[in-house]
């Protein structure tokens, strides 16, 4: 638990301002907004609130910085990075406190999102010095082949708000390893941990203009110009997919290098012969974790009639035992969900099932007093037309559907157009290589519920996203081709 002492203590050292061009900048009129603690709805701090004309003067910055960041030797550019890294371990406590206050969820969680976003910064570092191209004669035997990879250029980076640090370090590791200059633009309701990363960045010697931030309530009309600019040449999204499809519209005009990471409705197949222990284990974890505020969180949960009634009687014992309240305090393991808005939709999801026959085993509704709380819920025999079953459900809620065998089951699992990520319990290890093959989705978790790692390439498939973040793939998605002959002589 921390004390009231300390948090204000923390949230003071963070910059209340713009970053372009190496300063911090108060925002256009002086126009600022308030990020709320979703656990008790008090005011944390009031920072600058970008205008338009704030955006262009960000994407100046980095646009201005682009030559030289691009002509920077990487080596150099990997020890910035890696100074980043230790420095953000070493402050992993004020990182995971901050994240806590802003976003809600439990302490030992933002600690875990610590690390994890660390890693990118230390996967990067050491990527930046593993850019190669190849060298060699033609078929013809007429001339050399020289390919080379070239840094895309300044960088758009619009981030989500469950995820404040981890979506933030994902997309500018990769981006400075390559050489290329940001603009970031945080959620609204997120913001400060971004912004105390950005301050860790100009600490450990980033050069001024290479990353550029710029926090606003007006998303859509700060980064319409942006996008709009023909100097911009990479745009990169987490969030929805209905707001990724007006991205990649806007983004179409001047044929920008899209990455977008969208929406999931992930399926968790439990078959009649798993490991009943380790499938429950998963699914606290793939459902539970960020409050199931994460694109990656089970959707769907797809058990074998012959198993359901235990699966559901193990996990509906664990969530009932599950503390809710705020994520300071100890032992909590399910903080607020974002805001009022948040818990509306997922009450409205929960109502639709239960009206068309789903039971609920624990949970089901709102917690009434201060803050933005859902109670953990498991439901039984959800019905096909059930709406959690094909709308992403954003909060903490476990629906259980059944099936009566494999077929059925990749039915179940396909059937949607998202193909983010999908989780099999299964101890029949040629069933779990059939079903890496007949699942639609860009990643899969064997016996685990949780798949996410800096050196793996998170992305999805169908409407779940376009390009892969992480991995060696992660630092191509900042890359262009250039390929010369030289002529032989």
């Amino acid at each position: 638990m921390t004390d009231t002492l300390q948090e204000a203590t923390l949230l003071d050292r963070v910059a209340d301002g713009l970053f372009i061009g190496g300063e911090w900048l108060a925002a256009e009129g002086g126009k600022t907004f308030d990020v709320r603690d979703p656990s008790t709805g008090e005011v944390l701090k009031t920072i600058a609130d970008a205008s338009p004309a704030d955006g262009i003067r960000a994407l100046d910055a980095a646009v201005a910085a682009q030559d030289a960041w691009a002509a920077t030797a990487p080596r150099e550019r990997g020890e910035i990075l890696r100074r980043a890294f230790d420095t953000l371990i070493a402050r992993r406590e004020e990182f995971a406190l901050l994240m806590t206050l802003e976003m809600g969820k439990p302490l030992a969680e933002a600690r875990g999102e610590v690390n994890y976003g660390a890693e990118f910064l230390r996967w990067f570092s050491e990527e930046a010095v593993r850019i190669t191209g190849r060298y060699g004669l033609n078929p013809e035997g007429t001339g050399r082949i020289v390919v080379a990879q070239r840094p895309v250029g300044p960088s758009y980076f619009i981030t989500p708000w469950n995820f404040p640090l981890a979506m933030a370090t994902r997309k500018i590791a990769p981006a400075l390893a390559a050489g290329c200059t940001v603009v970031v633009k945080p959620a609204a309701l997120t913001p400060l941990t971004t912004v105390a990363f950005v301050q860790l960045l100009e600490e450990v010697g980033l050069p001024k203009g290479v990353v550029n931030v710029v926090t606003t309530t007006s998303s859509s009309k700060v980064s319409g110009p942006i996008i709009a600019d023909p100097r911009l040449r990479k745009l990169s999204f987490t969030g929805s997919t209905e707001v990724g499809r007006k991205l990649i519209e806007q983004s179409a005009q001047g044929i920008l290098r899209t990455s977008m990471e969208l929406g999931g409705n992930a399926p968790f197949v439990v078959f009649e012969d798993a490991d009943l222990d380790k499938a429950v284990d998963g699914a606290m974890i793939a459902k539970f974790r960020n409050i199931g505020q994460a694109c990656t969180a089970a959707n769907r949960f797809i058990v074998h009639e012959s198993v359901a009634g235990e699966f559901a009687k193990r996990v509906t014992e664990r969530v009932g035992a599950m503390r809710v309240g705020r994520g300071t305090e100890d032992g909590v393991a399910i903080g607020p969900l974002i805001d009022a808005d948040a818990v509306a939709s997922t009450d409205e999801l929960v109502k639709d099932a239960v009206e068309k026959g789903a039971k609920v085993l624990a949970g089901g509704a709102p917690i009434d007093g201060a803050g933005s709380f859902y109670a953990p819920t498991v439901l039984g025999n959800v019905g096909s037309d059930a709406r959690l079953l094909r709308e992403e459900i954003f909060g903490p809620v476990l629906g259980i559907t059944t099936f009566a065998d494999e077929d059925e089951a990749v039915r179940l699992a396909n059937s949607t157009e998202y193909g983010l990520i999908s989780y099999v319990f299964t101890k029949d290890l040629a069933r779990g290589h059939r079903m890496i093959d007949r699942l639609a989705t860009g990643m899969m978790g064997l016996n685990t519920g949780l798949v996410s790692n800096a050196a793996a390439p998170f992305g999805g498939v169908k409407q779940s996203g376009i390009g892969r973040e992480g991995g060696f793939e992660g630092i191509h998605e900042f890359l262009d081709t250039k390929y010369t002959l030289i002529p032989v002589d």
